[in-house]
């Protein structure tokens, strides 16, 4: 499918895997940002990506506890950079492009302090 198409943003867009142009998982949609105003009609201006666009769906103390643990991130990518949307969503630059980093390459400092056995 592709994103020029009448989607469900809900079900069909964000919670899905991010896979860059060179087919590696890059994150998870979650967040959509939208432009126009007052009587206009309202497009998909980006793809938000990262903690702080997920906080703003949590519970308030959650989002608290959670921005206390993790740091502050957010990627905003354009929606004309979105490829293909099917089961996973495929952007059209590799994930560097836009500052994204595997969830491994994410979480790494955190192991690193987990004293080893």
């Amino acid at each position: 499918m592709k994103p020029q198409g009448t989607l469900n943003l809900l079900r069909e867009v964000r919670d899905l895997q991010i896979i860059d142009a060179e087919g590696r998982n890059c994150g998870i949609c979650d967040d959509v940002e939208f432009e126009g105003g007052p009587g206009a009609a309202l497009k998909v201006h980006a793809l938000l990506i990262g903690a702080d666009a997920r906080r703003g769906r949590l519970p308030g103390w959650l989002s608290h506890i959670l921005g206390r643990l993790f740091p502050a991130s957010l990627v905003r990518v354009p929606w004309q950079d979105v490829e293909t949307i099917t089961g996973r969503i495929k952007l059209k630059r590799p994930a560097a492009h836009y500052g994204l980093l595997r969830a491994d390459e994410r979480l790494a400092p955190y192991f690193r302090r987990v004293p080893s056995l």
